[in-house]
């Protein structure tokens, strides 16, 4: 399980972060396929052999709520992937100058991807300090959920989690469904809209978890917290529309949300902060 170095090394303890990032900059490669880290502990007797900590398998960090154990190996490559399009989806419109320094990039990419998360909570946090955001108030005004696939179908309430809506599913989890892809929300204002211009849209056609009414979709950005009740979330990207939701729109032109088309059109993507439990008719409130 641990290639090369069981041999020398039989012994090792299971970690045990207590919700703090473990630092990782003393650590010794472990030389298997994902290159994880390991961190040497003190032997608990004289006479013990050393134990090494898998530090990147159960790296957690509180303060932007990454969790290793949440992300395959190819959500890691997808979102490292994507780190400059997710940093100017925090950014992007800012009358504020916010410096955007190079992100060190380790070689492991738990590590890595961590650290791009964590630049996201840090610019998000900077960009809320310097520049003034009017709290929306809005409704839940339905929610959705399927095995896999779309339509998404109305359901009463939904239980959240971190990995979304419970029984909820994707069928290609290579673009959909990675933590920061686990709920999908649209503004019920809009599909509105789109129905009255002709396309036979409704909620959940589109894929979409949780339609809202009530708020300025204009004004939807990256890092923005949504709070639904316990529930809390935050924005990550637009959801690029594709091929499958075609037949809810007029000549199966589904770019008609497309986000670079028509801004202010998008579905927007959350991670899970905190879960709970979310019915029709609760209140939410999104703030920066």
């Amino acid at each position: 399980m641990i290639g090369s170095t069981s041999d020398r090394l039989p012994e090792f303890a299971c970690a045990t972060t207590s919700g703090t990032l473990i630092c990782v900059s003393d650590n010794v490669d472990c030389g298997d396929r994902r290159s994880r880290k390991f961190r040497a502990l003190p032997p608990a007797r004289p006479n013990d052999r050393l134990r090494f900590v898998d530090v990147t398998a159960t790296l957690r960090c509180e303060v932007c709520g990454f969790d290793a154990s949440r992300w395959s190996d190819d959500d890691l490559e997808r979102t490292l992937a994507h780190t400059g399009d997710l940093i100017d989806y925090v950014v992007a419109g800012s009358p504020a100058s916010i410096d955007d320094l190079p992100l060190d990039i380790d070689d492991d990419p738990v590590v890595a991807t961590h650290r791009v998360m964590h630049r996201l909570d840090e610019l998000a946090a900077t960009r809320r300090l310097l520049e003034p955001f009017e709290p929306m108030v809005g409704l839940v005004d339905s929610l959705q959920a399927s095995s896999g696939g779309v339509p998404k179908l109305p359901i009463t309430g939904a239980v959240v989690g971190p990995g979304g809506i419970e029984g909820d599913g994707q069928n290609n989890r290579r673009n959909h469904g990675r933590p920061w892809q686990v709920l999908c929300l649209y503004s019920s204002d809009l599909l509105g809209v789109l129905a009255t211009e002709g396309h036979p849209i409704a909620a959940g056609d589109a894929g979409e978890n949780v339609t809202i009414s009530g708020v300025d979709w204009s004004r939807m950005r990256g890092g923005l917290t949504i709070e639904i009740g316990d529930v809390r979330l935050r924005t990550s990207s637009p959801a690029a529309p594709c091929h499958k939701i075609g037949d809810s729109f007029v000549d199966r032109n589904w770019n008609r949300i497309d986000h670079l088309g028509r801004p202010g059109w998008a579905r927007w993507y959350a991670s899970v902060l905190t879960g709970g439990t979310v019915r029709p008719g609760d209140q939410i409130t999104i703030t920066a």
